[in-house]
């Protein structure tokens, strides 16, 4: 056994690494909880590109947000504010801490479930990422009562991230495909609200 084991299992499972902006290169430190699935360097760049001229000054939600990696990515690229939500205490907690490492007003962190976040909330989003636990039929109801509760702004634009075998997943009538890829067992989408909010 390795001398340094012990201190691994503390729970620090690694590291997420901001790809641009202004904290491009920083390394926060992530907890290993059961189900955490950060999402890949590869992945997020590729998302980030799509997003390239849309994250500044946006106001975004992380739902599901893990080890934050999508929503300090958007922070980094001046997002106006980004709300993480996380029902995990040990991951949100590691939010919490990230946030005070980077010391950014912008970012607050609900620890809480998304669903019931999205119920009870009255502001409009530019941008969220919905990158739920995989195979617990979150991804739909989530996506519906964001319609349902017109948290999304005219033109926001929603990041969904899902196993690629969900096959019976229909998005709002009202979004608009923008882009999509599939990485290994992940399938993940870019959609844009189309209509105005009532």
């Amino acid at each position: 056994m390795k001398p340094n084991t012990s201190k691994s299992n503390k729970s620090t499972s690694g590291q997420i690494r901001i790809i641009s902006g202004q904290y491009r290169g920083r390394k926060l430190p992530v907890k290993d909880v059961q189900g955490l699935r950060p999402t890949t360097d590869r992945v997020k760049e590729t998302v980030f590109n799509w997003l390239m001229n849309d994250v500044r000054d946006t106001v975004v939600l992380d739902c599901f947000a893990g080890s934050g990696g999508l929503g300090f990515e958007a922070l980094s690229r001046y997002a106006s504010s980004v709300t993480f939500i996380e029902k995990d205490k040990i991951a949100a907690q590691q939010i919490e801490s990230n946030i005070s490492t980077l010391k950014n007003p912008n970012a607050n962190l609900v620890h809480g479930d998304a669903l019931q976040f999205i119920a009870t909330n009255n502001r409009l989003f530019n941008l969220v990422f919905i990158d739920p636990p995989f195979r617990q039929g979150l991804a739909q109801p989530l996506c519906d009562l964001l319609v349902e509760r017109n948290a999304l702004a005219q033109d926001a634009l929603i990041y969904l991230e899902v196993e690629n075998e969900l096959s019976d997943f229909k998005a709002p009538v009202n979004w608009s495909l923008k882009k999509e890829k599939t990485a290994g067992q992940v399938s993940y989408r870019l959609y844009q609200n189309g209509l105005v909010n009532n």
